[in-house]
């Protein structure tokens, strides 16, 4: 083998690339029944473009599906345009794309053909759960104010946990968040969304559940409008914020949830507080605490000064002696009382310094801790975690350091 040439390793017949899709393109654009066809199917989904509107037909009852596209100089032409949930008759040619491999149908014309399948199933499911009261505001929980752990249901692969973190930790350091890993597109997607719910209930450590998937076609969204994951998300116990796909899209997931956020990034920022802006509010109160207290003390001292003038007008000097003294009772109790409030809220602001102080990371570092990360910038929770040889970074208060791991030491303090 090894004296043997590299042509002679692979059989005369092997056809590059270009070739095969090549071959493919011929035989599909030259077929005379695909160069005009009609084809009837439903409208998953529809974009409109400056260069004309790319959509999918697909047949729900087959579970197949074909790209579509009729160019801008063809739209005046088409009887209908294709909008998604409608059932239509298209007459184009089959085009294949040798950079991308794909095949599609160029439309020339488009009749309507009624309500699509899977548009009707989908009103049908919606009004029956509507009519449960599976959509209803008043069953639906209102988030805590500031929980301590979120749970997170979505796919571990998936762009939309990656934003998640990142925004649950800009916001609120400190918080602990879990991940129920859930397959979000497919057949097997609604089966696995109901057991990734369950399996956070069962848990029994979240205060908050976000159901997250980044954008995507409508088809690729259908798991979300499945009965068993509605009823799943309306029966779930712990408060569920919904971001499922762009601005744009809306599903009886979303429906059913507590909250419904038109982004995972938008769930994220729905689920906890900012703490900036809860300094911001602190510092905030403060001053105004500050300000009211110096004003009715003014109030006071503009009243007593008023009471003394009186009683110099009348010049009755036992009487005023008695309010004098009446008046200097009322002002020492005035400031014990304001002096009182004074320290309470001062030592409340300082307790919620200490614990804002106490929710930062960076403070924790500081007293002498480190922060351990793996290469994939996972935290380092348990030594079971970690292999021998493994890369690590260690965070510290200040700066950090690389390391590698020669001994894994289990159980024990």
């Amino acid at each position: 083998m090894a004296g043997r040439s590299t042509s002679q390793m692979f059989p005369e017949t092997a056809v590059s690339v270009a070739g095969v899709t090549q071959y493919i393109r011929d035989l599909l654009e030259n077929d005379d029944q695909l160069h005009q066809v009609w084809v009837i199917g439903e409208v998953s989904s529809a974009k409109h473009h400056s260069k004309g509107i790319f959509f999918t037909l697909q047949d729900p009852q087959e579970n197949a599906a074909i790209n579509c596209v009729t160019w801008k100089s063809q739209q005046t032409k088409l009887v209908t345009l294709p909008e998604a949930g409608e059932l239509v008759v298209v007459l184009g040619q089959m085009k294949v794309y040798p950079g991308r491999g794909q095949y599609q149908l160029t439309v020339w014309q488009c009749l309507p053909a009624g309500e699509g399948l899977g548009a009707l199933r989908y009103r049908q499911l919606r009004s029956r759960l509507l009519a449960e009261g599976l959509f209803d505001e008043a069953r639906k929980q209102l988030p805590p104010e500031h929980p301590n752990v979120v749970a997170v249901v979505t796919s571990a692969q998936a762009a939309a946990w990656g934003d998640i973190q990142r925004t649950l930790q800009s916001r609120y350091p400190g918080l602990t968040v879990l991940l129920s890993p859930a397959t979000v597109q497919g057949d097997s997607a609604p089966a696995s969304i109901v057991k990734a719910i369950a399996r956070v209930v069962r848990d029994d450590r979240a205060d908050v559940v976000i159901l997250a998937r980044g954008g995507g076609a409508t088809e690729d969204l259908a798991c979300f409008n499945d009965e068993h994951v509605v009823r799943a998300i309306a029966e779930c116990p712990i408060p569920i914020i919904s971001g499922i796909g762009h601005e744009r899209d809306e599903s009886l997931a979303d429906l059913a949830a507590d909250v419904y956020a038109h982004t995972p990034t938008a769930a994220a920022a729905m689920a906890v507080p900012d703490l900036q802006e809860l300094r911001f509010e602190l510092e905030d109160w403060a001053v105004r605490l500050r300000q009211v207290l110096a004003s009715r003390l003014l109030d006071q001292q503009e009243s007593v000064a008023s009471l003394r003038r009186r009683l110099q007008t009348y010049g009755v000097s036992k009487r005023l002696e008695q309010e004098e003294q009446q008046q200097v009772w009322l002002r020492q109790r005035l400031v014990q009382v304001v002096q009182r409030r004074l320290q309470s809220e001062q030592q409340r602001q300082r307790a919620l310094a200490q614990t804002l102080e106490a929710l930062d990371p960076k403070a924790v570092l500081r007293r002498g801790y480190a922060l351990v990360r793996q290469e994939n910038d996972t935290v380092v929770r348990e030594g079971r975690s970690l292999s021998k040889g493994d890369e690590i970074t260690i965070q510290l208060g200040q700066g950090s350091a690389k390391a590698t791991v020669t001994e894994v030491v289990q159980g024990g303090e």
